[in-house]
């Protein structure tokens, strides 16, 4: 198993991360990936870029490198009520929403039962495709009443590598998503969060752990072209 894309990735435009889009674009190319997505943090991250960043997407031409780069965007879940950061004009604008929790842009504590509440609100938003490192441990949800209705909404329910690369902790939490995944029929995304090329398209430890499950690869929509093209045109995004 491989991955043929990489759906979650940052440029310099996010200034804690360290190449340009081209630079990731070559990488991917050199991969041998079909596409990757450009998904830099939205307003309320440190160090996030403007509004008129995300605005300007669309002068960038669909394919770099011969590589599809899609135009997205990480946007903040800012409340427990599952609100983004991302006004609603402009995450219609964009090719590719991830909606994701982080300690530096939300409120108050993080109990199970309000980050239930967050994930059960975003679920309704139809501009999400991707829920971003939901393994946190920090923002620990109840996974048994969330991922059934991610699944019913068709929202990809993100397993994210630099768990088991950089956050050991949530290593376990991503396998047990993973299983209710399975269980559901909740389809995935592996993604590596990469902030620099060197882990672009490297899901080696996520797919080791899909494997030892027998996790369906029908699931992973970015483990076969063909199954992230049929994304693709559910979602009227254009390849």
């Amino acid at each position: 198993m491989r991955l043929v894309a990489d759906m979650h990735t940052h440029s310099i435009a996010s200034t804690h991360a360290y190449a340009t889009i081209t630079e990731m674009a070559q990488e991917a190319h050199d991969l041998g990936l079909f596409a990757i997505a450009i998904t830099d943090h939205a307003r309320t991250m440190p160090g996030a870029p403007g509004p008129f960043y995300f605005e300007s997407l669309a002068i960038l031409p669909a394919y770099i490198k011969g590589v599809r780069v899609l135009h997205g965007i990480e946007a903040n879940i800012c409340d427990y009520n599952g609100n983004l950061d991302v006004e609603p004009q402009l995450q219609d604008n964009l090719e590719w929403v991830v909606a994701s929790l982080h300690t530096l842009t939300i409120e108050g504590e993080a109990t199970v039962e309000k980050c239930t509440q967050a994930y059960l609100g975003l679920a309704k938003n139809p501009n999400v495709n991707v829920i971003g490192h939901s393994g946190s441990e920090y923002f620990k949800y109840d996974y048994e009443k969330v991922i059934p209705q991610l699944a019913k909404e068709g929202k990809l329910i993100e397993i994210n590598d630099s768990a088991f690369r950089y956050k050991k902790s949530c290593a376990s939490n991503c396998t047990q998503i993973a299983k209710l995944c399975k269980k559901y029929k909740a389809r995935i995304c592996v993604n590596t969060d990469s902030h620099y090329t060197h882990t672009l398209g490297r899901g080696t430890e996520t797919l080791k752990m899909l494997e030892d499950i027998d996790f369906p690869q029908e699931l992973i929509v970015n483990a076969n072209e063909e199954t992230l093209k049929a994304y693709f045109k559910e979602k009227n995004i254009y390849y």
